[in-house]
């Protein structure tokens, strides 16, 4: 028999079908194309009748961008329009015929794929920080992931490293900021407002077009902006896991989502600047890694959800 994993994103449904050992033997994938409310949800219905079709799914594990309510089997997922408490559960076992179906956070799930087939598989005590749009952290302590209070553990984008407060981080929390993905293209835009001669390539761009990538690329091409825009990121980075280090003591801090991609060069500097701020005896002790399963890390934690008791 086998597993259904589904990773739902802010713009797309990604799905596979995944052995009891852990083998991906098949997958798809497919955009939301702006569905919203209940529209999102016939998407994410139709591709587990689609799968159920083959007739060796035994469990389905569905990872969510936003908070899942364990008990009420409701989510919150800002980027899909109507979901502020969609009975998500309610809805998938409406199609899955008795089979069981399970549901976490993609940055807890993140954390599992990394424990069952990645770089966390030797760890009790690990964190997966997770950098694309926005900012997460799946945290796995004493094995067990931590959800908190009202399963919003992990959410570190509203970590505040600096002051003074400024409304525009209301939305998205101080860290986010300045150090996601969508972060760093409001921070680029920033300083080209502020360096008005600056003639470098990101001045080519349309402001409103610039992202993380063109940032990674002037980077690379050692562009005076973009050096200063990465090393505010890495000072960043490296408070947020400082403070993680000093708060969990994990053996392992692991590095996904989109920007680590292209930061993943970046970590020993992460490290390094961590090490400024973190407790001492804990820091020496921890590793700085990138995730071994890249943008599959939540699908394997997904499909992990009912295969194992760390929930």
């Amino acid at each position: 028999m086998a597993v259904l994993a589904l990773d739902l994103g802010g713009t797309k449904l990604a799905s596979a079908i995944f052995s009891n050992e852990g083998e991906i033997l098949s997958r798809h994938s497919l955009t939301l194309d702006g569905r919203t409310g209940s529209e999102a949800g016939a998407l994410i219905k139709s591709t587990i009748q689609h799968f159920l079709e083959s007739g060796i799914i035994d469990s389905i594990g569905i990872a969510v961008p936003g908070i899942c309510h364990q008990h009420s089997g409701t989510v919150w997922v800002p980027n899909i329009a109507g979901w502020d408490d969609y009975p998500l559960i309610n809805e998938l076992e409406s199609v899955s015929k008795g089979i069981p179906v399970a549901m976490d956070s993609d940055r807890a799930c993140s954390i599992l794929g990394e424990w069952w087939k990645g770089n966390a598989g030797d760890c009790s005590d690990a964190i997966f920080m997770a950098v694309g749009t926005g900012i997460g952290a799946g945290i796995l302590i004493d094995g067990k992931i931590l959800r908190g209070a009202n399963d919003i553990a992990g959410a570190i984008g509203w970590m505040a490293l600096n002051k003074p407060f400024e409304e525009k981080y209301i939305s998205c929390g101080n860290f986010e900021y300045h150090a996601s993905g969508e972060g760093i293209a409001k921070i680029t835009r920033e300083w080209l407002v502020k360096h008005e001669s600056y003639v470098g390539p990101l001045r080519n761009i349309s402001s409103e077009r610039i992202n993380a990538h063109d940032l990674f690329r002037a980077y690379d091409a050692r562009d005076e902006l973009a050096i200063k825009v990465i090393e505010e990121c890495i000072s960043y980075w490296g408070m947020a896991t400082a403070n993680l280090v000093s708060i969990f003591n994990p053996e392992k801090i692991i590095f996904g989502g989109g920007v680590f991609g292209p930061a993943i060069p970046l970590i020993p500097q992460i490290q390094k600047e961590g090490a400024k701020w973190a407790q001492p005896i804990s820091i020496s002790r921890v590793k700085y890694e990138p995730s071994a399963l890249g943008a599959d890390a939540a699908l394997y934690g997904a499909a992990s959800l009912n295969l194992h008791s760390k929930i």
